[in-house]
């Protein structure tokens, strides 16, 4: 393990203790005590660094305070903006922030788009009040605009800062409101979270080991029989799977000791965007609670989900919520490949400007065309016993496909991620492409057969009128 990761792994195992104290914490000791402890982690990892956030935090109060009408539009552009001269400072003569200072402002770019929209909601509804005269029936609105020391207090929470997972302004106000949080679930779930952490941690280290990603960029690589290149990306993939599963499984952890996102299960929450409806629960029963909104991982269904946009769906949950929610809906195209295409370009962006980034996200609706282009010309035709070898066939075409895709997401330069597709005859993207042309051919065949089958019905109707 780097240094790097083990500062990371420091701090999350530092925060699971540390949640569970702030379990005692009145409302405004909380929020002072989380922001403190925020602010102590983000100036002991990035020292000065922690201006280029405070900057972002500055001037998204702004974009709120001067029209909040426009603020998510504005404050997608602004905080994107700050975002690649975050990435190009030093060729403005500044210095290049660490790596810890470039998690937080990940983050922190989620948490401002997301309270500009949360704030216009507000806006919006309090208006509606006044007009309509009735109580406004949105889910998990805020009660009030937050001041500029909400926002500060929002930003530098501690729980998550430079890990995740993404949560809404209105989350964190639940969290420090919460009536008695020492009668939430805690140790269970907590324990529950992390029973596999151990195990994801020891094969994540045992096979990067085995198998490091600096031995692609060799020569000696590419004089590999064709089989031990294409299984290398298997390997990769994995170690990639299991340092995640490592990482969000315990940044879960640490919400989940604090009690952040904990809400009864009848609220229906959303990873990132919590309760879906208003939960009244009968004084009589007993109330089940869950941390649905802060998973960030469905470790399982990430590994044996059928297709290729419900991997997406189960990785980095709380991240695709606000994906979803935010730039799908506003993307200048209407059919879903291409809006796939948008978001993915854009969370390519969020990520970095590695071309390897643009390269991986890129290609995934390729596949998600690919995907569907055989489920409607072939699975479709298929009965039951069909479609479940068609099923498993499909699983294991998708795992290849995040294989492949992952190598651009590692290796990040152009020339590597190139080298490396090209010495296994870059099989993922022409799969894709064979399946749509199967698939435009099949739908052409059944097309013309429809019409032919129209003409004969028709000769049968004429032919009768004469008899």
């Amino acid at each position: 393990m780097s240094p790097d990761e083990l500062v990371y792994l420091g701090i999350l195992a530092a925060s699971i203790p540390v949640g569970f104290l702030f379990r005692y914490l009145s409302p405004p000791v909380k929020q002072g005590a989380a922001l403190l402890l925020g602010l102590i982690i983000s100036i002991a990892t990035c020292g000065i660094h922690t201006l280029h956030s405070f900057f972002t935090v500055l001037g998204t109060w702004l974009i709120i305070k001067i029209s909040w009408r426009n603020a998510p539009a504005l404050s997608l552009g602004w905080t994107f903006l700050y975002l690649l001269f975050f990435r190009l400072v030093t060729w403005f003569g500044l210095p290049q922030p660490t790596p810890f200072a470039n998690a937080i402002q990940l983050l922190l770019t989620l948490k401002m788009v997301s309270l500009a929209n949360e704030v216009q909601s507000y806006h919006l509804e309090k208006k509606k009040e006044v007009s309509d005269f009735t109580k406004s029936p949105v889910v998990g609105g805020l009660s009030h605009e937050p001041s500029l020391c909400d926002i500060i207090s929002y930003s530098y929470c501690y729980v998550g800062i430079m890990t995740g997972p993404f949560f809404r302004y209105q989350t964190y106000a639940d969290w420090l409101q919460q009536s008695s949080p020492l009668s939430l679930p805690g140790k269970e779930p907590c324990l529950q979270r992390l029973k596999m952490v151990p195990v994801y941690g020891a094969l994540f280290i045992a096979v990067n080991f085995v198998f490091p990603l600096s031995y692609v960029r060799t020569e000696e690589f590419l004089e590999h029989n064709y089989f031990y290149r294409f299984f290398y990306m298997v390997a990769i993939f994995f170690v990639f799977r299991m340092r995640f599963y490592s990482a969000w499984c315990g940044a879960e952890a640490g919400c989940i000791s604090a009690g952040l996102g904990c809400y009864p299960q009848g609220a229906l929450s959303k990873p990132g965007g919590g309760p879906t409806v208003k939960y009244s629960p009968d004084p009589d029963t007993v109330v089940e609670y869950d941390f649905k909104t802060i998973q960030n991982i469905d470790c399982y269904n990430t590994d044996f989900c059928v297709k290729v946009r419900h991997g997406m769906r189960y990785w980095n949950m709380t991240v695709q919520w606000w994906l979803h929610h935010y730039i799908y809906p506003n993307a200048p195209f209407r059919a879903y490949a291409l809006r796939a295409g948008w978001t993915m370009l854009i969370s390519a962006y969020w990520h970095g400007l590695h071309v390897g980034y643009y390269l991986s996200f890129l290609t995934i609706p390729l596949c998600i065309a690919a995907e569907s282009a055989m489920e409607a010309s072939v699975r479709a035709r298929l009965g039951p016993k069909g479609q479940n070898i068609f099923d498993w066939i499909h699983w294991f075409l998708k795992m290849r496909a995040y294989d492949y895709m992952c190598m651009g997401f590692v290796l990040l330069k152009a020339s590597d991620t190139i080298n490396y597709w090209s010495s296994i005859y870059f099989i993922i993207h022409i799969i894709a492409v064979v399946c749509i042309g199967v698939g435009q051919m099949m739908k052409g065949g059944k097309k013309r057969e429809r019409r032919e089958q129209g003409e004969g019905e028709k000769q049968d109707v004429v032919r009768e009128k004469a008899e």
